[in-house]
């Protein structure tokens, strides 16, 4: 059984999603790494330092865990502790729908033009747009791409638009097999 597992991929391409399912059936502690990135969700950023005690803290509490989320660059120390890592990937307009979506969800009206959060709102959209083909400057594909080149554990990519139950039961396939 592999006992620390990472999920990461783009934002709104699941991987807080499918961490909180294979914890449901997996033995397994899910984490996000939003909860450590973030000292107010989305607004203001917690110190790299801050945020890497905090996520140590909470990992060395449990022997079987699923960390979900990106963190390269501020959580590459991390790459060692991985058995598995797995990368996530929807097509692009898939994943900006869901994030609208999402942000409706959470914000409702106030993501409208001339809506409090329009202006935060426009940007997150922008900037998750870049992704799929934006460099190494920012979070993208390119970047993931070269992090998982350097990872010493195995990646299991889950490419296309799946179900979350579809996706449970292709990282369940994986684990019975290795």
């Amino acid at each position: 059984m592999k006992e620390k597992i990472h999920i990461f991929g783009a934002s709104g391409s699941g991987t807080t999603t499918l961490g909180a399912a294979l914890a449901k059936v997996l033995p397994h502690t899910q984490f996000d790494t939003d909860n450590y990135y973030w000292e107010n969700k989305f607004t203001r950023k917690r110190p790299v330092p801050e945020r890497r005690k905090i996520l140590n803290e909470d990992l060395s509490k449990c022997k079987n865990w699923i960390l979900s989320g990106a963190l390269c660059g501020w959580g590459d120390y991390l790459r060692s502790y991985f058995d598995l890592v797995i990368f996530l990937w929807i097509p692009q307009d898939i994943r900006l729908e869901r994030l609208r979506e999402r942000e409706f969800l959470r914000y409702g009206n106030q993501i409208l033009p001339h809506g409090s959060k329009y202006d935060q709102f426009k940007t997150f959209i922008e900037w998750a747009s870049l992704y799929d083909n934006a460099g190494m400057e920012v979070r993208s594909k390119t970047l993931h791409e070269h992090w998982m080149e350097e990872l010493p554990c195995p990646v299991l990519r889950i490419e296309g638009d799946y179900s979350v139950e579809e996706r449970v039961n292709i990282v369940l396939g994986y684990l019975n097999d290795h």
